[in-house]
């Protein structure tokens, strides 16, 4: 071993005395040469200052031959582990590489040292230990069921050696640890003597008091204890092998840790405990006799001290959901002492002790996925197998437990589980609906991501927001979780909400100054009569201007005259008369409409804004006015197909004098400048001017609606084309939507 130097007195002693009993517990497994060339890297590494106290000052080469002493007494002596123990902090140390360890030791204990490296790596994020998704995240780096257990051991052994430590914040930090991590999976893997000691260890160091006093009282007890549990169940045992019964009786004594959760449940002090020890009758009868009896042993018990029957437990005749079967009764013994006596046969007693593991065993249920299933098989197979070959079965165990699950942090190191395949967006979603709403990417382990990005377990997520951000109907194909789908869903919805809200009213206030009052049920009639399967639809289209709210109060009009009982004649558009306005010197002769009728009264619709040069129609209105449409317009296919008779010919005089509004549409990357180079063009073209300019900016790209005063769709064409030329603009379109 390494130099005297390197050791105080009472290491030396302890390496000593565990190095012999590591060479004798792991003959079956381990050479002489083994030793020899693990004895001869410990010493190099030490020597050249890679194998060193940690900062807490605790020794590595003490705390690895403890923990492989532990793995032998405890749970089973498997080359591999043992050697992966020792070989663990000098990978870790840099004294040797992970390859050099492979080429060394073989692929299987190169597997392990990694699966070490990896576990131990997530305690770097700072993560709360205490919680389940740590354990299950823990569960799921490892891959290999005996990393987890090399971690309990080396817990064990480090809260062994901690108990006079001076750092009493490490301590609790330590014993902390050990109570919510360790002790529950030692106890899934039916490690139940380690994670005892583990429980007792960690109230030792958070509430040395407590512990100390129920230590004290149960040692000044335990021989008194041992004689009143002999005194108990000698009369009991007559009885039953008086009765003819096959049984095993036996007593216990519970845990410090346990007890001490007694008297905090109960509010009781030691003294009042009733089960601070227990008498257990197990019963080795057919399963057709079981529970007549254990009623039977039930019955000569209770013949024979007091029971009290609030404290009296049937789980014969409604098992437990876990499988749990025992009749449990607590009875008045000699003194007047309270005691709880469980009675069970031995098949009840190994589904109590090992779980749905004996429950498969003797009901033939197979196993489903998930984690108290597989490590009951776990434990089941590490009871059955003999010696070290229960630990190499462990090599056919992957722990893919979690392949339907990823789990993530915050860069605070908080910690959320997700189902697989989740994306970015879910997991803002999963943190804030309000943080959802506004994502637009983010940073994963400091890289930045698309909300598309799929999580992988492990990663630390941090969510980026904008502003001007909002959910889109698209956002609904990413997010793969049910909750980010309905979050997103509602989102929309109170985006649709508003927007219903708006087209009403901008159809109400339409309504308002033709001086007319909307009936909602009329408005219910027109809506079902237009296809529209909902109101918010129809309102939402309003406000998108899709639809012309003249066309809206035309089919009103229709269907109240109707309601009314009035004639509503449907007449060509022939049989209007279209009269000549009065001469309006200001406004040019621009339009020739029906049989070459001049200075008709019309307006542009706004639904299309037709401008000089357009193939245009007109659309008499129920008050004789003439509506100009585009043949292009979006409403032209509904106005030709419900209103055809109410349909004019319409076109160009030639005489070109008007300004006309048009929209222009354009799509293109949000770089600097990019709207100064396009309005600066258009502010150069002749006899063209703007009149209004509407930016939105998302994700690296903006949308711009720009309103233009044209003299005609010769002038438009040659400006489009000229927008199309700037640096950044993707597309350049006319646009029907009125800004």
């Amino acid at each position: 071993m390494p130099e005297k130097s390197y050791f105080t007195p009472e290491e030396k002693e302890n390496v000593l005395s565990v190095y012999r009993q590591l060479l004798r517990h792991s003959q079956p497994v381990m050479t002489i040469e083994d030793f020899t060339r693990m004895r001869k890297l410990i010493t190099e590494a030490v020597s050249t200052g890679h194998y060193q106290r940690n900062k807490q000052g605790i020794n590595p080469v003490v705390r690895n031959l403890n923990t492989a002493l532990i793995l032998c007494d405890r749970v089973g002596v498997e080359r591999s582990m043992l050697i992966s123990i020792l070989l663990f902090n000098l990978v870790v140390s840099e004294f040797l590489t992970i390859e050099a360890v492979q080429k060394e030791f073989g692929d299987d204990i190169a597997q392990l040292v990694r699966g070490l490296i990896k576990s131990n790596s997530l305690y770097a994020k700072q993560a709360a230990v205490e919680s389940e998704n740590f354990r299950k995240l823990l569960l799921s780096f490892a891959e290999d069921i005996r990393v987890i257990i090399i971690m309990i051991a080396d817990r064990l052994c480090v809260m062994k050696m901690i108990n006079h430590h001076p750092n009493e914040k490490y301590r609790y930090d330590v014993a902390c640890e050990a109570s919510y991590l360790y002790a529950p999976l030692a106890h899934r893997l039916g490690l139940y003597s380690i994670k005892s000691e583990l429980e007792d260890l960690s109230l030792k160091y958070t509430n040395r008091e407590i512990y100390d006093q129920i230590a004290h009282k149960l040692n000044q007890t335990k021989r008194s204890r041992d004689k009143y549990i002999t005194e108990f169940i000698e009369p009991v045992k007559q009885k039953l092998e008086a009765e003819g019964l096959n049984f095993e009786i036996k007593g216990r004594t519970k845990s410090i840790f346990s007890i001490w959760n007694k008297m905090k449940k109960q509010k009781a002090d030691l003294e009042d405990i009733y089960d601070l020890f227990a008498i257990r009758v197990i019963l080795e009868t057919p399963l057709d006799q079981e529970k007549a009896d254990c009623w039977k042993v039930y019955s000569i018990v209770t013949d024979m001290y007091q029971p009290n029957p609030k404290r009296m437990k049937d789980w014969l005749s409604i098992p437990k959901s876990n499988g749990y079967e025992s009749l449990h009764i607590t009875v008045l013994g000699p003194g007047q002492r309270w005691v709880e006596v469980q009675i069970r046969t031995r098949r009840m007693d190994e589904i109590a002790e090992r779980g749905l593991a004996a429950h498969w065993k003797y009901k033939g249920i197979k196993s489903e996925s998930g984690l108290d299933d597989w490590m009951n098989n776990v434990r089941e197979v590490l009871e059955a197998a003999e010696h070290g070959g229960a630990l190499e079965l462990m090599r056919d165990f992957k722990m893919d437990l979690y392949d339907k699950e990823v789990f993530v942090f915050t860069p605070k190191g908080d910690l959320y589980k997700l189902p697989l395949g989740a994306t970015l967006l879910d997991f803002a979603f999963l943190i804030h609906t309000g943080l959802g709403c506004k994502c637009v990417g983010g940073k994963v382990n400091g890289k930045i991501e698309t909300i598309k990005y799929k999580l992988k377990s492990g990663d630390t997520i941090e969510v980026l927001t904008s502003p001007n951000q909002t959910p889109k109907q698209d956002w609904l194909n990413i997010a793969a979780t049910a909750k980010g789908r309905m979050k997103i869903k509602q989102a929309l919805n109170e985006q649709q909400n508003k927007d219903a809200e708006y087209g009403k009213e901008l159809l109400q206030r339409r309504f308002k100054n033709r001086k007319m009052e909307m009936e909602d049920g009329i408005m219910m009639k027109l809506i079902k009569k237009m296809g529209y399967k909902t109101v918010t639809d129809f309102y939402n289209e309003l406000a998108a201007e899709r639809i012309d709210v003249n066309r809206v109060i035309d089919l009103y009009l229709e269907i109240e005259h109707k309601e009314n009982g009035e004639q509503y004649e449907a007449r060509t558009a022939e049989e209007f008369t279209l009269q000549p306005s009065e001469p309006d010197d200001s406004k040019e002769d621009e339009l020739i409409i029906g049989g070459d009728v001049k200075g008709i009264d019309y307006k542009l619709a706004k639904c299309c804004n037709p401008i000089f040069g357009d193939d245009i129609f007109g659309f008499v209105s129920t008050e004789g006015t003439i509506k100009i449409h585009r043949k292009d317009c979006p409403n032209a296919r509904h106005i030709y197909s419900r209103y055809r008779y109410r349909v004019v010919n319409a076109r160009w005089s030639g005489k070109m004098g008007s300004k006309y509004a048009c929209i222009l549409r354009v799509v293109g990357n949000d770089d600097i400048g990019i709207v100064t180079n396009i309005t600066s063009i258009i502010s150069k073209e002749k006899n063209i001017y703007m009149r209004g300019i509407s930016i939105d900016s998302n994700d690296g790209l903006f949308q711009g609606h720009i309103t233009v005063m044209v003299d005609d769709t010769s002038s438009l064409n040659s400006l489009i084309k000229k927008l199309k030329t700037v640096k950044g603009v993707k597309d350049v379109q006319r646009s029907s939507i009125n800004c």
